[in-house]
């Protein structure tokens, strides 16, 4: 008698197959990736990596002309006396833009070195534009008659040209302690400004434009995080920029310190100061005002080399002054003392 459901159909896939091959699964497929990749590169063979880019820099470098040797800021001298490297434009390596009739007059005025003097077709010929055009020409500078489409290219839809543009070198900039001494060889009373950390163009053309409003001598701005003289600054100072020196400090800290050498006061401008500007004490001696930037204010080296650290009186409506305000006030302030006593 045959068993119950021998004559059942077979179910399918109840029957084992042959082996063909590597089975699915960790043990099969990915037994290569099991047994690893190859020896991960040095960080310096890797182009993305950090010591991959200096690697790669260090060689153009050399190839370049320059002698190889140990690079980046660690092994890089502090020395307040050091010249410092001419910054460069972000936007263009060789050039700045300098845009707006007061600005293109005054540095035309100032016999800033240029290159070129853009005019707009069909402008409104003022006073300002005729005599930009009878200085370029008296120089020798090319005047350039372009269309308002071009000279937005040329001024990089950032700037309001009012159809005048001149083409300018790179700032060059002064050394402080030069500048610390041309002007007590002048038998003046130094007032100079000092940025830390302040990053808007804006806010550094506005200071330069107060602190040649006010007598002050020149604004000095660290080489590191901070500022240049762009053309965004050369237009907010309306042509100031071509009156006032700027010098660079590699080492703000070390430039402050060697300024209290030769007799400087150093104040910083913040909110919870210890001395209220009105009616400054030392404001007829020797003075370098330190203005922070309106996030961070000033870095603790600075603070801490300040030899006195001064707050504005504003009402509780108001947390804070914008840099340039706070610049112009004090030196407005400051001014004000000197021409009193």
């Amino acid at each position: 008698m045959a068993k119950s459901g021998a004559n059942k159909p077979t179910r399918a896939g109840a029957v084992r197959k042959a082996s063909r091959g590597k089975a699915v699964g960790s043990g099969g497929q990915g037994r290569q990736a099991l047994e690893g990749k190859k020896p991960t590169p040095k960080a310096e063979d890797r182009p993305y990596h950090p010591a991959g880019k200096a690697k790669a820099a260090k060689e153009r470098f050399v190839a370049a002309g320059g002698k190889g040797g140990r690079g980046g800021s660690r092994g890089a001298s502090q020395d307040v006396n050091r010249k410092p490297a001419p910054r460069r434009s972000a936007k263009n390596e060789e050039f700045e833009v300098v845009t707006g009739r007061n600005s293109v007059v005054e540095a035309l005025r100032a016999k800033i070195p240029a290159t070129a003097l853009y005019l707009a077709t069909r402008i409104d010929m003022d006073e300002r534009v005729k005599e930009a055009l009878a200085l370029a020409t008296n120089r020798g500078i090319p005047i350039l008659e372009v269309m308002r489409p071009e000279l937005d290219r040329l001024t990089s839809f950032d700037s309001v040209h009012q159809g005048l543009a001149l083409k300018v070198p790179a700032y060059e900039y002064a050394h402080p302690v030069d500048l610390l001494d041309e002007v007590l060889s002048r038998g003046e009373t130094p007032l100079f400004v000092a940025l830390d950390g302040i990053t808007d163009p804006r806010n550094l053309g506005a200071i330069i434009r107060s602190t040649s409003a006010f007598g002050g001598q020149g604004v000095i701005v660290p080489q590191r995080r901070s500022v240049g003289v762009t053309a965004s600054a050369w237009k907010t100072s309306a042509g100031a920029a071509a009156r006032t020196p700027v010098a660079m400090a590699s080492n703000l800290t070390a430039t402050l310190k060697a300024f209290k050498q030769k007799g400087v006061f150093v104040i910083g401008l913040d909110g919870d100061g210890d001395v209220s500007l009105p009616g400054l004490s030392f404001a007829d001696g020797p003075v370098v005002i330190v203005v922070g930037s309106e996030g961070k204010g000033l870095s603790r080296l600075v603070t801490e080399t300040c030899d006195a650290v001064v707050s504005i009186p504003i009402t509780a409506a108001t947390e804070s002054l914008n840099a340039g305000i706070a610049a112009s006030v004090t030196l407005y302030e400051i001014s004000r003392l000197r021409a009193k006593n």
